[in-house]
């Protein structure tokens, strides 16, 4: 029984245990006069990291979550060939445990903003774009560009639909399992999570690499630990200081971008004293494209790596604090970040750097010295903002570093309540935080100090050959998983309307991305096999040249094949699907009335806005 509210000590002071008077049914309850200590601060720390029984990326057992009735008319039709077996693959269980997500959900629509518009702003868009510049040319470099860009729009439309409706743990990995085969959303998962495990050592390494450029003779190591601790705290700080940080950092890489627009076109129309006038003089003269079309392809290659991040987006919507309202909206930014920091950016890049300036060629890949960005800077003779852009370069590269813990150890973590990764990458401590498999993604940072090793190039290479186009087979998969989705959605006679969230472009959207995706496979394969100038290099040159660029693609297969046999698991079929676990209803007819009768006031440019943000 309640205390009274008379009783003001009842009230103010903790209360005793119930216990009974000898001899007598009435409880003797009494106030604790004692002072109670709040915990320290060491003391909360400590107890942030221990596990929270209800707050694993998933629940013990779900299943005993599912009503016995229910149970009964569970249905194992795609699980395996041979019966019930050893290793027999409970898809219907998997579904279950990451679409019960017990992430920490604090994720706001401007983190959510920030993470697609400047998410994967980082070497591939400031550095390695120089070389496709020379290899291509600045044609080649708009052309290569806007055909990804126009792929990934298309992905992301369609991821979006699907992680609004199903806002679940693993996103991308988990939607493969679903509506295409667990086996491949295996090899989806490990491959994704190895992408994000190898960029952090790379970006550790570039970051230290681009301090070099005020005083090459620093010792990288240094910087590696400096750069390393400050990527670990942030991850472990929550969802929510990830939010922050990329937050913080994605708006100086947009004003760093936008700014860098400003000025290009000033000194594109000689704004700047002593330079005259420039305009397309570089598309004459060296010219619009080098090396022909296999140039092209080589740049369709460095564009798709680095459009690679984008995706994260969707990743996040399970720590999202409300998906449905927040989501959309991030989505759509991406056209803008294509349209503006990409295209316009290397439009502007193409017009002030020849492609045969050889800053271009300098060796490392990370090297800020070859970025095209700093070239036409200095190119113009301005003293300071050639040190200022090295300082964005810098925070984008720590962005990605940033990023990479995070897509890494939630892939992990979502892996392991599928069964498809050892159990304990799935510890979740009380704050929400996969905290396992944080350790173990920010544990790859180590690698990084290999940056003061002669070999250390040789080293990443091959690391990145083993997921180096993960970003493409993700981008289709997506693809692929949202068409059979509609299909099985429209199977199971359920209408478009009752989806929180259609995407812009379509199926048919999906089916051109996967093309598209297949497309920049078939020319990776031959810039792999045939490079530029492939004539000129040695048999062994050219052997290593095409396991470094393609060794990816048997990866995925051995792991696929791998899986496949020992789960035997199927090719899941349409009628198969599970299109309800998971799904976030949202109360869409209240709120889609809600939403029509508030657009019937808006004015035109309001609507419009709306459509595109």
């Amino acid at each position: 029984m309640p205390p009274s509210s008379r009783d003001i000590e009842m009230n103010i002071f903790p209360v005793k245990e119930d216990s009974l008077a000898q001899g007598s049914s009435y409880t003797m309850r009494e106030p604790l006069y004692e002072e109670t200590v709040p915990p320290r601060f060491f003391d909360r720390l400590v107890d942030g990291f221990r596990r929270d029984p209800s707050q694993r990326v998933t629940p013990d057992d779900p299943a005993d979550e599912i009503h016995t009735t229910e149970g009964a008319q569970f249905q194992w039709p795609i699980l395996a060939r041979r019966g019930l077996q050893s290793h027999h693959y409970d898809v219907r269980r998997a579904n279950l445990q990451t679409a019960q997500s017990h992430l920490a959900r604090k994720l706001k629509g401007r983190h959510l903003q920030m993470i697609a518009i400047g998410g994967s702003i980082g070497t591939g868009l400031f550095v390695a774009s120089g070389r496709a510049l020379e290899a291509g040319g600045p044609a080649s470099l708009l052309i290569a560009y806007l055909f990804i860009g126009c792929m990934l729009y298309c992905t992301v439309q369609a991821l979006g639909e699907l992680a609004v409706s199903f806002p679940v743990a693993g996103s991308f990995s988990s939607y493969s399992t679903r509506f295409i085969d667990p086996s491949w959303g295996f090899a989806m998962g490990w491959n994704y999570a190895l992408q994000w495990l190898v960029a952090l050592p790379l970006e550790i390494i570039a970051a230290s690499i681009t301090i070099t450029y005020w005083n090459p003779d620093l010792n990288k190591a240094i910087f590696v630990t400096i750069f390393l601790i400050a990527v670990v705290a942030i991850n472990l700080s929550g969802v929510k200081g990830y939010g922050e940080a990329e937050f913080i950092f994605a708006i100086i890489k947009v004003i760093a971008v936008i700014g860098f627009i400003l000025l290009g076109i000033v000194l594109n129309i000689g704004g700047v004293p002593g330079g005259g006038y420039i305009g397309s003089l570089y598309w004459r003269d060296p010219g619009a494209f080098h090396n022909g079309f296999k140039g092209l392809c080589s740049v369709f290659v460095t564009a798709a790596f680095s459009f690679a991040g984008t995706e994260l987006v969707g990743l996040a919507a399970a720590e999202a604090a409300n998906p449905r309202k927040s989501l959309p909206t991030a989505i759509k930014q991406v056209f803008w970040r294509i349209t503006l920091f990409y295209i316009v950016a290397l439009f502007l890049i193409g017009l002030l750097v020849p492609y045969d300036d050889p800053r271009l060629l300098i060796p490392g890949s990370a090297s800020a010295a070859a970025s095209p960005f700093v070239i036409a800077i200095e190119n113009a003779g301005i003293e300071v903002l050639p040190s200022v852009m090295n300082v964005v370069i810098l925070i984008a590269v720590l962005s990605v570093g940033n990023s990479s813990v995070f897509g890494s150890s939630r892939t992990l973590a979502a892996l392991a309540d599928q069964n498809q990764a050892p159990r304990i990458l799935s510890y979740v401590d009380r704050r929400g935080r996969p905290l396992v498999s944080i350790v173990v993604a920010s544990s790859m940072g180590l690698l990084a100090y290999l940056a003061d090793l002669k070999e250390q190039s040789v080293v990443l290479d091959w690391l990145v050959a083993i997921s180096g186009l993960s970003s493409i087979f993700t981008w289709s998969s997506i693809c692929l998983a949202h068409i059979r989705f509609r299909r099985a959605w429209a199977q199971k006679d359920h209408s478009l309307r009752e989806l929180a969230f259609n995407s812009q472009c379509g199926v048919f959207g999906s089916y051109l991305g996967f093309f598209f995706n297949m497309l920049v496979l078939v020319a990776q394969f031959w810039v792999g096999a045939w490079p530029v100038n492939w004539d000129k290099r040695s048999p062994s040159e050219l052997a290593k040249n095409f396991f470094v660029q393609f060794m990816a693609v048997p990866v995925v297969v051995v792991f696929y094949v791998a899986h496949r046999f020992y789960a035997r698991t199927s090719f899941i079929k349409v009628i198969d699907m599970d299109i309800d676990t998971g799904r976030r209803e949202f109360n869409l007819p209240i709120l889609l009335a809600q939403e029509a009768e508030e657009r019937k006031g808006w004015p035109g440019w309001k609507r419009l806005y709306k459509f595109l943000c």
